[in-house]
């Protein structure tokens, strides 16, 4: 079996931009951004405000920039294009990219203020969906698109035709927007997370994917008959590389939920400082009174 012999390596025939149309989508949105940025930039200083505390600053331009920096990293290097034709990991690599990483930075590169104009349109959608606009819903429907995509037939399908792989492209980072949203929140939702439970959802929503990563981790065949037949590169052998992608997703899911738990514990230290120093005044404010 091809599986079970290792292949002298080769060297890939890597190339930047294998799809200039990638572009177009991409320009696009950052030219929005950045002209909405501005736009409220303007707003926040007419009304006598200040741009950095009403979330109009640079941390979120950066955010943004990052997010875009990792969705080029994934459909403009080459690592499109050893996934595509080489390698399950660096698909992987990429699907992280798309699903979670650029959907991340990207909502924490908005605000309220730089969503204002959007706010009625995303709220009148939210009531429109009713249940399904919960932070329960969007955990469900970002394990759901990640484990469908990851069946074997799909994703084989994906890597053979284009236009399945831009729409595994497409729902993947949809679905990291969902997962995102209800922590992130650039427009507040009906249904909120209160308390300990943005702890428990993202917790939850790591450990789900989790298992799907230590599964192609520990894997001792190869589950994805197209990569069975690329070409081998670096001395991989298709488990061999399989398990690289468990890794690497367990790796990413690992490290995204350590830092959302220290952003969010971080944030529970501040909120509580404040509560304490309001409570305070206003007991003050009361033996002032008396």
């Amino acid at each position: 079996m091809v599986s079970d012999v290792l292949v002298a390596s080769a060297d890939p025939q890597l190339h930047w931009l294998a799809d200039p149309l990638v572009l177009v989508p991409l320009t696009f949105f950052a030219g929005i951004y950045v002209w909405r940025f501005r736009e409220a930039r303007r707003e926040v200083v007419a009304r006598g405000g200040s741009p950095n505390k009403r979330g109009v600053g640079p941390l979120q331009a950066l955010a943004f920039a990052g997010g875009m920096l990792a969705l080029l990293v994934a459909l403009v290097s080459p690592l499109d294009g050893l996934g595509d034709d080489y390698l399950f990991s660096a698909h992987m690599l990429q699907h992280v990219l798309l699903g979670d990483v650029a959907p991340l930075l990207i909502l924490l590169g908005l605000s309220r203020v730089i969503m204002r104009p959007a706010t009625r349109r995303l709220t009148s959608f939210e009531r429109r969906l009713g249940p399904l606009a919960s932070p329960a819903a969007f955990i469900l429907v970002w394990l759901t698109i990640m484990y469908v995509w990851h069946i074997p037939a799909l994703y084989d399908a994906a890597a053979e035709h284009p236009l399945i792989h831009l729409w595994e492209h497409v729902s993947f980072f949809v679905a990291g927007v969902a997962l995102w949203w209800p922590l992130v929140q650039p427009v507040p939702m009906r249904r909120s997370l209160t308390g300990l439970q943005p702890v428990a959802y993202i917790m939850t929503a790591k450990a789900g994917l989790a298992v799907l990563g230590v599964y192609l981790t520990w894997s001792t065949s190869a589950i994805y008959p197209y990569y069975e037949s690329t070409p081998r590169i670096w001395g991989l052998t298709p488990i061999e590389d399989q398990n690289v992608a468990g890794v690497i997703m367990m790796v990413e899911q690992s490290l995204t939920l350590v830092i959302a738990l220290v952003v969010l514990f971080m944030g529970m230290l501040v909120k509580s400082e404040a509560d304490e120093r309001r409570r305070e005044r206003l007991e003050e404010r009361a033996g002032s009174l008396s």
